[in-house]
């Protein structure tokens, strides 16, 4: 197995499965009315219609332990905010675009500590209000996830396409604030024969960021993308020990690895660094502007 070294102290963390689609993202976003600025959700319940930066606070309290530091927090805010403004303004509630909880959602998840929470929340994404990620004048694919590998990954290590904002960067602070950062996980081989096909498996090749490129699975071989969605895996940093009955999976980090790691900008906050430098990290070569002015 091969496993990006990780070294603390170098600067250089949701698990989502954001949508990508190039006709929506491929537009440039000009200045716009805050009084339009209007998403449009669709919930199991139904459609609704929210306020963008109420949205974002919705959005931010559900994808990001609001425990995080306020930078991260207000990273992500930026984050959130770009990603909706990517897809015209059109989302749902799940990872397949980003997670929306109510407020009924949020006291049950937090309690007594709804109150601190959520004003901490609303400091974040008003402290960065209409403020947005664009590359060359185009809104970019603001995709985030839980915590790396100790790296990030190219886009097209995992998606189709390749772009010039996502690509790989050390994220070494994720091992230091993430307790889970490592996983063992044992999958018994019939739940793998009946997903895989077989469960007489071998890694044959890492990507440069230590996400696992090729598998052989039987006498096929398969990405280990598609080997981490089968098997509902963590992340596609992995390692594989076989055992009587079973297999048992190592993973490190959680997410797809794409874009900003919630963990890693965590750790960066906590070392000093501000929303704009942890977004500037993580999206190479972003300008961060207002959509308002």
């Amino acid at each position: 197995m091969k496993v990006v070294p990780v070294m603390i102290g170098l600067v250089l963390m949701y698990t989502g499965y954001l949508l990508l689609d190039t006709d929506i993202v491929n537009q440039s976003v000009g200045v716009l009315e805050e009084e339009s600025m209007e998403v449009s959700i669709t919930r199991s319940d139904g459609n609704i219609q929210l306020d963008l930066e109420e949205y974002v606070v919705q959005v931010v309290g559900s994808e990001m332990p609001a425990s995080f530091d306020m930078e991260a927090l207000k990273a992500q805010a930026v984050a959130s905010r770009t990603y909706v403004m990517s897809r015209n303004l059109k989302v749902d509630d799940s990872t397949k675009t980003q997670v929306y909880q109510s407020d009924e959602q949020f006291k049950k998840k937090w309690g007594n500590d709804y109150d601190m929470y959520i004003t901490k929340i609303r400091e974040a994404v008003y402290d960065t209000k209409g403020l947005v990620m664009k590359y060359d004048n185009k809104i970019v694919r603001a995709l985030f996830y839980s915590c790396s590998n100790g790296h990030t990954a190219n886009s097209s290590e995992y998606y189709s396409s390749q772009f010039p904002y996502l690509v790989s960067v050390e994220s070494t602070y994720d091992i230091e604030v993430n307790k889970n950062f490592e996983k063992n996980v044992d999958i018994n081989k019939d739940f793998i024969i009946e997903q895989l096909g077989s469960w007489d498996i071998e890694v044959l090749s890492w990507y440069d960021s230590g996400y696992v490129k090729e598998v052989r699975v039987g006498n096929k071989k398969m990405s280990g993308k598609v080997v981490r969605e089968k098997l509902g895996l963590r992340s596609s940093c992995f390692e594989v020990l076989t055992k009587e009955d079973s297999l048992t999976f190592i993973t490190y980090g959680s997410g797809h690895g794409v874009g900003m790691s919630q963990y890693g900008a965590h750790g960066m906050a906590l070392h000093g660094y501000t929303f704009d430098e942890i977004l500037k990290h993580y999206y190479q070569g972003v300008d961060i502007v207002s959509i308002y002015e």
